[in-house]
């Protein structure tokens, strides 16, 4: 399978390194910003073929997929670009910064019949996928989740500590992360509450928010997000059960006594972008839907639609 990628950033060379261990997956195509910077990560990895224009990589017929690593408000013009151009698509999170948009790259989806994927990655990663396997079997079931995400970021920086050229987003892309992961693991969201801090005067955003989320089942999940936490960084999940308490720090897992869980078998990689590609890689091939098809994580964007809609209201 041939692939381009669009996005030579931080998370543009996680996927890289992870598609780099999935056999019979080549990577033909690089797309970013900075043409010599392209030039560079391209060489770095053995990609043929560097470019600025992300229309100059769809028109290569060998392209059988593109993973999309660009800035979110190109999400969903670039999602769709790629469906019109014929290719399978994975976008990362978030699929979009506002509802419309991503109701948009459904409908386009579902016109195409190829396969479109969200980069939600607590799907995969084998600390949440230990959980799931014991909530799917009956073993456990959720009380509350307690979900803390916090990053130092007053300024425009990327995951590299790099100087971005877009705005990230609280609600839009790291609360996305917890939505989506509450509603996979306890069941569709019915009430959904969210307060925001003060907005930052040069970049325009809350730099604090709170959300507090109900599922179906009764469950429970209460989401604090901050770029102002100048202390311990990224997220931290509490799984609070009726059958025990597990914390989860992206790939890795503990009891709620902080007693490490063995997360060997669970899947064939502890790396959960790498387990993200697999899925991506594996559903073109199968020809089937894939976890966390823009399908599957619509709902989240509903649920993120609503709450803009209290905090603007």
């Amino acid at each position: 399978m041939k692939i381009a990628l669009a996005g030579a950033g931080a998370f543009g060379e996680k996927h890289l390194d992870g598609l780099a261990r999935i056999d019979g997956v080549e990577v033909v195509s690089l797309v970013s910003r900075d043409r010599d910077a392209t030039r560079a990560t391209a060489a770095k990895y053995g990609i043929a073929h560097a470019t600025t224009d992300l229309a100059e990589s769809l028109a290569m017929p060998e392209v059988d997929a593109v993973i999309l690593c660009t800035p979110t408000q190109l999400h969903a013009a670039q999602a769709i670009q790629c469906l019109d151009a014929g290719k399978h698509v994975q976008v990362e999170i978030p699929l979009a910064d506002r509802l419309a948009d991503a109701e948009a790259v459904l409908a386009r989806q579902q016109a195409t019949g190829l396969t479109c994927m969200v980069g939600h990655t607590r799907r995969f990663n084998p600390s949440h996928q230990y959980l799931h396997d014991r909530i799917v079997a009956g073993e456990i079931a959720i009380q509350q989740m307690d979900v803390q995400t916090y990053f130092f970021r007053r300024t425009n920086i990327n995951a590299k500590g790099e100087p971005r050229s877009w705005t990230d987003h609280l609600l839009w892309h790291h609360a996305a992360h917890t939505v989506d992961l509450f509603a996979w693991q306890a069941g569709p969201i019915v009430q959904a509450n969210a307060m925001q801090g003060p907005i930052h005067p040069e970049l325009g955003i809350a730099m604090d928010l709170s959300i507090q989320l109900k599922a179906q089942s009764g469950a429970i999940c209460t989401l604090s997000l901050s770029f102002n936490n100048d202390g311990p960084l990224g997220t931290f999940f509490r799984y609070i059960c009726d059958n025990g308490t597990w914390i989860a720090r992206y790939d890795d897992l503990v009891t709620g006594r902080e007693e490490p869980v063995d997360l060997a078998g669970v899947a064939v990689s502890n790396n959960g972008i790498e387990l993200q590609d697999r899925e991506f890689v594996a559903a073109i091939r199968d020809g089937r839907e894939p976890n966390g098809s823009v399908a599957q994580v619509m709902p989240c964007y509903r649920v993120l639609g609503a709450l803009e809609a209290q905090l603007s209201g």
